[in-house]
């Protein structure tokens, strides 16, 4: 007897999809399809829109408040800045006429000298040997003179000897030949006798000349003053050329220095020959040196694309404090004017921010997106700030701005001068404009 084995079919196991179906349970939305975040995230945006909508309300609902300085009357100076260095009012180099060697060095840095003094003595063997020869050719050139001479005299005597015989016979004897040698041989004698004496000249001055080289051997100062630099030892071999090498430089007079500046063409109108000026060092941070000016030059010089006029200032150094080559910066006093009527700078650039008379609450816009975007500034605010000789400024009276116009002068860069217009002492001109708070003087 067969037994036979069940045969169990297997289904298949079904889809997910098919098994939430079975379960009837529905599939998770994704984040972006939930409407429950949607809804939130508009309430936020509203509540925050609201907020700050409310905010710029109480801000522009806020009485604003002023910065207010009061016009005053005071001193005014314009300066001008430069940067220059300290030079000896003359100063000369010292070099050598002569080609040699160095003997001697009788000075040294920062040493004083006196007109004539000798400073570099340079080997004159050489030199002693030239004049020797000169001396020799000199002597020699006074006997040729000496035999020239004595042959003038010998020609003359004979040719007054023939001229006597030619009288005394009647002219028969000597005949005319012999008396025209005789009178151009004694012709001869005399060229010859004023070329002896020229030669006699012209070695005299050769020895001069090199007495006068010999001389130069000795190098001496030309001027009073103090050794600012040397550049020669003993042994050195000095070379003479046009471009003679300098030895030595020496400032005539050190108490009274001059200071050179270079102006920016920006500048150079205002400054003028007789303006006071002050400057410091970088020796003497905390001191600052008196200066007058007395050139500005006419001619530019162009560094960098930048253009600058020199000028000098004389300065006195009665303590030697100051040094020559030392970089100073210079304050030059261009203007200065006494008792005039000031406002502060930030009173010209001032504009009421709520309309041209400053009232307030002002029409910004009614929905939030004025808020956002708030409007872009009225160019004629723009034109009346910076247009024109005449300006305005904006002073406080009861409580409210109120433009006044005013015409004004120079300015140092924090105040300025106002030379006409409406305004008087004591007005209080505003500087700034803040909201919610009482005014501030």
């Amino acid at each position: 007897m067969t037994e036979s084995t069940p045969k169990i079919s297997r289904a298949s196991s079904p889809e997910p999809k098919d098994l939430q179906a079975l379960l009837r349970e529905p599939a998770t939305a994704p984040w972006w399809r939930r409407r429950t975040l949607w809804v939130a995230l508009v309430l936020l945006l509203a509540a925050g829109g609201g907020y700050y909508y409310w905010q710029q309300n109480q801000q522009r609902n806020a009485a604003p408040s002023y910065v207010t300085e009061p016009a005053s009357k005071g001193d005014l100076t314009l300066t001008v800045t430069a940067n220059g260095t300290l030079q000896p009012t003359r100063s000369v180099n010292i070099g050598s006429e002569l080609s040699g060697t160095v003997l001697r060095v009788l000075v040294d840095v920062n040493d004083r000298i006196k007109r004539g003094q000798v400073l570099v003595e340079l080997d004159t063997a050489k030199l002693n040997d030239q004049v020797l020869r000169s001396k020799a050719a000199l002597a020699s050139a006074q006997a040729q003179l000496a035999q020239a001479a004595a042959t003038v005299k010998e020609s003359q005597a004979s040719l007054a000897r023939l001229e006597e015989v030619a009288r005394l016979s009647g002219g028969k004897v000597p005949s005319k030949t012999e008396l025209d040698s005789a009178q151009a041989a004694h012709e001869r004698a005399i060229a010859a006798e004023a070329s002896a004496r020229a030669n006699v000249d012209s070695a005299r001055a050769s020895l001069a000349t090199d007495e006068t080289n010999r001389s130069k051997a000795s190098i001496r100062s030309p001027t009073d003053g103090v050794v600012l630099t040397r550049s020669v030892d003993p042994g050195n071999a000095v070379a003479a050329s046009l471009q003679a090498v300098t030895l030595f430089t020496v400032a005539e007079d050190l108490r009274q220095m001059r200071l050179q500046v270079n102006v920016d063409e920006a500048d150079v109108g205002r400054v003028k020959v007789g303006q006071p000026a002050s400057f410091t060092v970088s020796a003497f941070p905390s001191r600052r040196f008196p200066a007058k000016i007395t050139r500005v030059a006419f001619g530019s010089t162009i560094t960098d694309n930048v253009v600058t006029y020199q000028t000098l200032l004389d300065v006195k150094n009665d303590d030697l404090s100051l040094r020559p080559g030392m970089t100073a910066t210079a304050t030059i006093t261009a203007v200065e004017l006494k008792d005039v009527l000031l406002v502060p700078n930030t009173a010209l650039r001032f504009t009421p921010q709520n309309g041209a008379n400053g009232a307030t609450g002002a029409k910004q816009g009614s929905n939030i997106m004025s808020t956002v975007l708030p409007r872009l500034p009225r160019s004629g605010a723009r034109k009346t700030a910076t247009g024109g000789a005449a300006r305005q400024v904006w002073v406080l009276q009861d409580g409210a701005p109120v433009a006044v116009n005013v015409t004004p002068g120079i300015s140092d860069g924090r105040m300025t001068e106002i030379t006409g217009g409406d305004l008087t002492e004591g007005m209080a001109v505003i500087t700034d404009q803040r909201a919610g708070a009482a005014s501030k003087p």
